[in-house]
């Protein structure tokens, strides 16, 4: 490495939006060396979010979701080859085309990829669907066009509830299948995810709770439905996977870092640790790939799939990378995420499934106009809005400085609401995961250390 931090050679694994942010930075910052961007996708950064709202919608075509630069980067661009390894004492990283980089530092920002339908076969017939890049949007968006006599949306969090959403206001008829008790369950625990049913089935959708797919049906290798484990059959055209993120961490198994399917840990400043524990100094790591401690939420690992979570976490683990140990700042932003579905603008703070009580704090259920702050052993964690965003400001400072709960009345009209227990369930059954995950301290790998000697 370098002892001018400012100069070098510094990799970014992962063309994405945690990616490019980096990449600026770094040049904001001062680095002068050399830069380069390695994507497993052909095409430039684009955004993500627009993909499933927009796109889908037909208000955006999906190849003008490319992300604005906010100052040249002045990078290489490797884009359409994949990152299949690292050689941490050469500090090189390794391409599928056989190509080996040097680099002093090694961003990894290799973000998540969909959940594929278990069963390859069924996943391949002609009207499946996963959605996460601009290639998933594009085609859905076709078929959508096309007038499909049914979609079935298999998992019913935030994408798959704003895949529904889009398809209801398209007029389309709508099917969601659900493990879980409940559409956004698994983000929002059960008593907001009660209200999120009776919206999907007040716009109409098919909602199916309690059960999950089975089996995918085709015909001549076109989807033709699906059954249900309550023994039901869909008739459906399209179907949409959205079984939640698998992070892309595979690539690294040999690599000696803390690596494996809840993401790449490091510490709070973006260090990657490997699998002893020991902090790194020239791997760093952001963005949706990323576990990273955070004092709010007792130090637990906090795997977050977010938009603004990707930019914040980017910049600070870019400006650790060309500042010495002093100037380095910690990631500790609270997280933070949005959703439009239904005609609702919902806007959440904290971690809500870092919780075991919620109160109505503001507005009413009946208006769709409210705030629910959560709390987890008297103090408040978390606070999500619905149509009524400008006072999330306020529980977040609430939340920064580790304030009781139940909050005291922030308005003069004062809910009269009482707090009831937030009933976040169990991953485990539900269809989609959490998008922000409190991954404990429970390593991907247990490790037998052996001692040498006397």
């Amino acid at each position: 490495m370098p002892d001018d931090l400012k100069s070098g050679r510094i990799v970014i694994v992962g063309a994405s939006l945690a990616g490019l942010r980096a990449a600026e930075t770094l040049r904001d910052e001062g680095f002068t060396g050399e830069l380069t961007m390695v994507g497993d996708e052909r095409r430039l950064p684009y955004d993500r979010p627009p993909l499933s709202k927009q796109v889908l919608l037909g208000r955006v075509r999906a190849e003008e979701t490319t992300l604005p630069r906010r100052r040249e980067v002045d990078a290489k661009w490797k884009l359409g080859v994949r990152a299949t390894g690292v050689d941490p004492i050469a500090r090189h990283l390794l391409l599928a085309d056989g190509e080996q980089l040097p680099y002093d530092r090694l961003l990894i920002a290799t973000g998540t990829r969909a959940r594929p339908w278990p069963n390859a076969e069924e996943g391949a017939l002609d009207g499946v669907f996963t959605l996460r890049t601009t290639e998933d949007a594009a085609g859905l968006a076709e078929r959508l066009d096309a007038g499909p006599r049914r979609v079935l949306v298999i998992g019913a969090g935030f994408t798959g509830s704003e895949i529904a959403s889009a398809c209801r206001e398209r007029g389309l008829e709508v099917t969601v299948a659900e493990r879980g008790p409940a559409p956004l369950v698994g983000a929002l625990g059960k008593s907001f995810a009660t209200l999120a049913a009776k919206l999907q089935l007040a716009h109409g959708v098919d909602l199916r709770c309690g059960v999950t797919v089975t089996a995918l049906n085709g015909s001549d290798g076109r989807l033709t439905g699906a059954e249900l484990s309550d023994g039901t059959r869909i008739e459906a055209d399209v179907a949409v996977v959205a079984l939640g993120a698998v992070r892309n961490t595979e690539w690294l198994a040999e690599t000696g870092l803390a690596a494996g399917p809840r993401g790449v840990a490091c510490d709070a400043g973006c260090r990657a640790f490997n699998m002893y524990g020991i902090v790194t100094d020239d791997v760093f790591v952001a963005g949706d790939v990323a576990r990273f401690p955070h004092p709010l939420f007792e130090y637990q690992l906090i795997s977050l799939e977010h938009w603004g979570n990707a930019v914040a976490q980017a910049e600070v683990a870019a400006h650790n990378m060309v500042n010495p140990g002093p100037l380095r700042r910690p990631h500790l932003a609270v997280p933070a995420f949005w959703s439009s579905q239904f005609g609702l603008n919902i806007k959440s703070v904290g971690v809500p499934t870092f919780s075991d009580q919620v109160v109505l704090a503001q507005g009413s259920l009946e208006e769709r106009r409210f705030v629910a702050v959560y709390g987890y052993r008297g103090r408040v964690t978390a606070a999500v809005s619905v149509n009524r965003a400008k006072w999330l400001p306020y529980y977040e400072r609430l939340i920064q400085t580790a304030a009781p709960f139940p909050p005291e009345p922030a308005t003069v009209e004062p809910s009269t609401h009482t707090p009831v227990p937030s009933d976040v369930p169990d991953p485990k059954v539900l269809s989609h995961g959490p998008t922000v995950a409190l991954t404990g301290h429970l390593p991907d790998l247990r490790l037998t250390l052996r001692h040498w000697g006397g």
